[in-house]
């Protein structure tokens, strides 16, 4: 699902125990994954850090050590230092931030029109198994999204979750029929201002008995289809106010019928989440063979960006007061005020690449070295000669939210991007 085209226990180093419940287009409802459909290796570790190296973090009250995360020993890892600082660090929960804001905005929602049905999950870690980010909920096992260019691996068996459906099929297995799952999810992908490898989402799940539908006299898929569509038309205009709204049929893997929701908003249809009435195989595989369920996803930052004027993701990671001071608990689309737009600094580059080169393993060189201060990514140019090689030319925009960079700062920072590619990624510089 596209929403943006434009995204308890402490582990040991022998075996990662997962926190649990108890203590794709890509497929996802609530945004993309990259468009990379190539296989790459995961790239060489560095001593070189831009990033000062955090020992621990705490995900719902446990602490979790960067040894069982960031694992330099393990040629299968490719979690960053500065994706694993992320960890815990849960947006979403804060109720003064914009995507914290969203968040209550919905669960008011639901608490207004069906009081007390559906629980809320927003605490479960995104450390996964491969099993409940993918095969549980019918990602093929050949599909692009298993690969090292597009999924954060702890160890072969071990991901970060690329979505918040990962956490369907326990819930469901532990007796959960109506649940509300938010938090933050990890995805390799490019650089500019809508993209950013951590985000958050939100999914809703709803599970109907016979009697449901047998009352209304309707076809079981039919009747989670009304039922689903009746719902988050509600929630359009919850959030957006009197909008038209269409309804676009599309594909999903775990959803049969698929539907995307789209509002016209500000002149332009605007896609606001996926879903769908569930496979019943997903059903099955949960003891719920003689059911019926819809689900829905949708991204946080997408929404948050539209409702609150903001024009550049890494916004969302400041802790700038002249960002975090303009949004209140409840205050739902107050327009972000920008504070200054500084200069930005432009710098090329140019390389032969590598049959295994592509372009979220270049994106995550260099978010490894300039972190939040490179704001966009662009390939601008690309050639074949006559002996068959290929010439990329990448312009890389650096800019920070909070102050005007030197020209000694950037040009340190693009010498190491050159000889990090050079020494990472196999290409040959121009």
């Amino acid at each position: 699902m596209t929403i943006f085209s434009v995204q308890s226990t402490i582990f040991t180093r022998a075996s990662v125990a997962l926190l649990s419940s108890n203590g794709l287009k890509r497929f996802s409802f609530a945004s993309s994954f990259s468009s990379n459909a190539l296989y790459s290796p995961p790239l060489p570790k560095t001593k070189k850090r831009r990033f000062p190296i955090v020992s621990a973090v705490d995900i719902g009250g446990v602490t979790v050590a960067r040894n069982d995360v960031v694992r330099d020993d393990d040629p299968t890892n490719n979690v960053p230092d500065s994706i694993f600082s992320k960890l815990g660090i849960q947006l979403h929960r804060r109720d003064k931030h914009p995507i914290g804001i969203i968040k209550n905005a919905i669960y008011d929602y639901f608490e207004s029109n069906y009081a007390k049905k559906f629980e809320t999950f927003e605490d479960l870690s995104p450390i996964v198994t491969t099993k409940q980010n993918f095969d549980d909920v019918l990602v093929p096992a050949d599909h692009v999204s298993r690969s090292l260019n597009d999924t954060y691996y702890v160890d072969s068996q071990t991901v970060l979750r690329c979505h918040t459906s990962a956490h369907q099929a326990e819930l469901l297995r532990d007796g959960h029929r109506r649940f509300l799952v938010t938090g933050d999810v990890y995805r390799r992908d490019s650089i500019d201002s809508t993209h950013y490898p951590v985000f958050h989402q939100m999914e809703g799940f709803c599970v109907f008995s016979p009697e449901d539908w047998n009352e209304s006299g309707k076809d079981s898929t039919l009747y989670a289809a009304e039922d689903l569509k009746k719902c988050l038309e509600g929630l359009a205009r919850h959030l957006f106010g009197a909008v038209e709204m269409r309804w676009v049929d599309t594909y999903f893997p775990f959803t049969e019928p698929s539907f995307e929701l789209e509002i016209y908003f500000k002149e332009d249809w605007l896609e606001v989440l996926g879903c769908g009435v569930t496979e019943q195989k997903i059903l099955k595989q949960s003891g719920l063979e003689n059911n019926v369920a819809w689900a829905f996803g949708l991204g946080l930052e997408r929404l948050a960006m539209v409702l609150f004027d903001i024009p550049d993701i890494r916004l969302f990671w400041s802790d700038d007061e002249r960002f975090t001071s303009q949004f209140g608990k409840g205050e739902l689309g107050v327009k972000f005020k920008p504070f200054s737009k500084y200069p930005p600094c432009y710098k090329d580059i140019s390389f032969w690449i590598s049959e295994s080169f592509t372009e979220n393993n270049f994106c995550e060189v260099v978010r490894g070295i300039a972190g939040d201060l490179v704001e966009e990514v662009k390939l601008i140019d690309s050639f074949t000669n006559k002996k068959g090689m290929t010439s990329h030319c990448y312009r890389i925009v650096f800019r920070s939210m909070e102050r005007s960079l030197t020209d000694e700062e950037v040009n340190d920072l693009q010498s190491k991007v050159r000889d990090e590619v050079q020494r990472k990624l196999n290409v040959e510089l121009r």
